[in-house]
């Protein structure tokens, strides 16, 4: 549009008609449209990966890419049917050059010189941004991985894991001192812990297994110097009880993590097969052998024996002795340890069953439940240990299955460490293992680490072909395969300023830096395009005027002109990038809950951001000219490209 208004100055009357105002307002509104078109098409593409993620990534960043979509698609609408409306109210009076405006004088007396001095050491300069590149690519595979950067909820889940056969005395008592030392840690404002499973059918934790919750007070409170891992690790520290594994989650994860996966903590690994027995002693070998790894915690293998049952086994020659039957026993057995129904009570629209039992003196040891009564017609009242042996026997505490086959798991969260260097280490470490585990037996990887693979495959898989349409779309907008890989090649070393960010502060690869890196990349392709669509209209110009042969134009003019394409233009590609980072600056300084999860999406936008302009700046009219001058010697003349805003 700008362009246009260049001829508004050639009129020797000024200011301007109705009728010749909105003749130049209709030109420039047809030569904006398809270039808004076409960026909206690169931006919405551009974002296709993220339309496509599945589970927990999918839910938390989809409305990010919708939210994004239909305001390009809404902000493209307006921008070809309510702007020029609004610009034939506006534009009244005196107009001035673009070269009065005190800003864009400054800028360009910046940029110029600057532009100069890069285009005479051209080669110079592209070795230094090929040098920044390797140095990109070497510091990203110096970057940990993991599947989501964790969210701080503010509170912590203490979940902490007795021996099997632990007694519900033992394990109140044990709840007891462990709520009680935790709420002597200063950080600490409320404990609330259960033993067991809450009254309901969805939940099926066993008795010697703890959920305690604890509410921390806020930051300004805590004594200084501390972060939330300090008072987890010193809460670790105090609650080191025997017999009890200690583990550290938060609550709403917790929760995502069990229903999602089936397992509790960061990384799970389950072990699957046809014997408890032979399952137990893969799980025992496999938690041996990650003992020590740097960055596993809570290591804990579930427990699939030490169990205790009581078996009553009747004996049968007895039982014919005393005219019994095995069913009198079994009555005996129900009636005394698990209660008999005797009727239902109704209360109103609820009923109850009224069960009647032993007290519990009389079934509360072995020795009790061998003398309980057994009724006879012929000997009276003979003690149950007469008819039946009683003991303990172990067992599983609990049968987990899943696909149809017996499950055991190991568990460990991971800290003080990233999720994907982690997990490639203890795979190592289990690899000769897994080989040689015996046949119908084998393991899977559960948790975070499930998720963070089924993200980075689809990730893998769709921005190839994401490329591939982008591409395309340039290539419709230039008709020619030469400019569109020109503004291609922005892409990676747009990508170095955000690696470079991401390394420098200290975040690690996830689903969050990664869609920090797609909107980045529309962004980029965006502002390169701007950039070769201005360049082409200058030596559109300079043909017109000097015509289009390597005997009419030398080196120096095709500089010039390259120089004035990048410069006159300079505004609106700065007002293109500068309307983005103010919008994203102020959330690297923002804190609470959230800002933790924002931040590694938008390092990576910032830092790109301003490495993708300084190239599109100067980078990119260095690779237009040499493109050019290589035309000239090969061709005798310069590709014209009609590119549309």
């Amino acid at each position: 549009m700008k362009g246009f208004l260049k001829n508004i100055f050639k009129k020797e009357h000024d200011p301007l008609s109705s009728e010749e105002k909105l003749k130049i307002i209709e030109k420039s509104s047809k030569l904006v449209g398809p270039g808004v078109f076409y960026s909206t098409i690169i931006v919405i593409t551009s974002f296709l990966p993220v339309f496509l993620l599945t589970g927990m990534e999918g839910k938390l960043f989809s409305p990010l890419a919708y939210t994004k979509s239909f305001i390009l698609i809404v902000d493209a609408f307006i921008a070809i049917t309510l702007t020029p409306v609004l610009i034939s109210y506006v534009l009244k009076g005196k107009l001035r050059p673009e070269n009065k405006n005190p800003i864009n004088r400054k800028l360009e007396s910046i940029y110029t010189p600057i532009l100069t001095f890069c285009l005479k050491w051209r080669k110079s300069l592209l070795g230094i941004n090929i040098l920044a590149l390797l140095i990109g690519v070497l510091m990203f595979t110096r970057l940990g991985s993991e599947f989501m950067p964790p969210l701080d909820e503010g509170s912590i889940l203490f979940m902490p894991v007795t021996l099997p056969d632990v007694s519900n005395s033992e394990v109140k008592r044990i709840l007891q001192v462990q709520d009680k030392l935790m709420k002597s840690i200063p950080e600490v404002s409320h404990v609330l812990g259960k033993a067991g499973r809450a009254n309901t059918a969805t939940d099926n934790s066993p008795i010697s297994m703890i959920e305690t919750i604890v509410l921390l007070k806020p930051e300004g409170e805590w004594r200084d110097g501390k972060t939330k891992n300090d008072i987890v690790t010193e809460i670790n520290n105090k609650l080191q009880i025997p017999g009890v594994t200690n583990g550290f989650t938060q609550p709403i994860i917790n929760r995502i993590n069990m229903l999602s996966t089936g397992i509790r903590t960061d990384v799970g690994i389950k072990i699957y097969g046809a014997s408890l027995d032979t399952i137990d002693a893969l799980s025992q070998k496999i938690k041996k052998a990650l003992e020590g790894t740097e960055g596993v915690k809570d290591l804990y293998a579930e427990p699939i024996t030490g169990g205790k049952y009581i078996d009553i086994i009747a004996k049968r020659e007895a039982i014919g002795r005393y005219g019994l039957s095995i069913d009198d026993v079994n009555t005996v057995v129900e009636a005394a340890i698990g209660g008999m129904k005797l009727t239902t009570t109704i209360e109103g629209r609820q009923r109850f069953s009224v069960n009647a039992r032993y007290a519990q003196e009389y079934r509360n040891s072995i020795e009790a439940l061998k003398k309980l009564q057994v009724q006879t017609m012929q000997f009276g009242v003979i003690p149950l240990e007469a008819i039946a042996d009683i003991q303990i026997s172990d067992g599983p505490p609990m049968i987990n299955s899943e696909n149809a086959m017996l499950r055991g798991s190991v568990l460990f969260n991971v800290r003080e460490r990233d999720l994907g260097s982690t997990v490639k280490e203890a795979q190592d470490k289990l690899n000769t293992m897994i080989t040689k585990m015996p046949k119908g037996y084998y393991v899977e990887w559960s948790g975070q680490w499930e998720n963070q693979i089924r993200a980075n495959k689809t990730l893998t898989m769709i921005l190839p072909i994401v490329l591939v349409i982008i591409f395309l779309v340039l290539y419709f907008t230039y008709n020619s395969m030469k400019e569109a890989l020109i503004t291609m090649i922005t892409v990676p070393f747009a990508l170095i300023g955000g690696i470079f960010m991401v390394y420098f502060y200290g975040i690690n690869l996830s689903v969050a830096v990664a869609v920090g890196f797609i909107a980045l990349f529309g962004l980029a392709i965006e502002t390169a395009m701007l950039m070769t669509i201005y360049l082409n209209e200058a030596m559109n110009k300079m043909v017109e005027k000097y015509g289009n042969s390597k005997e009419t134009i030398t080196e120096d003019i095709l500089r010039q002109y390259i120089i004035d394409g990048s410069a006159k233009r300079l505004r609106p590609k700065l007002m293109t990038v500068s309307v983005s980072l103010f919008g994203l600056i102020p959330i690297l300084w923002a804190t609470g809950t959230g800002a933790d999860v924002m931040l590694p999406i938008t390092v990576p936008l910032i830092g790109g951001t301003i490495t993708s302009t300084i190239y599109v700046l100067l980078v990119t009219p260095v690779v237009f000219e040499m493109v050019k001058l290589r035309e000239l010697r090969t061709k005798g003349k310069i590709e014209i490209i009609d590119a549309k805003e």
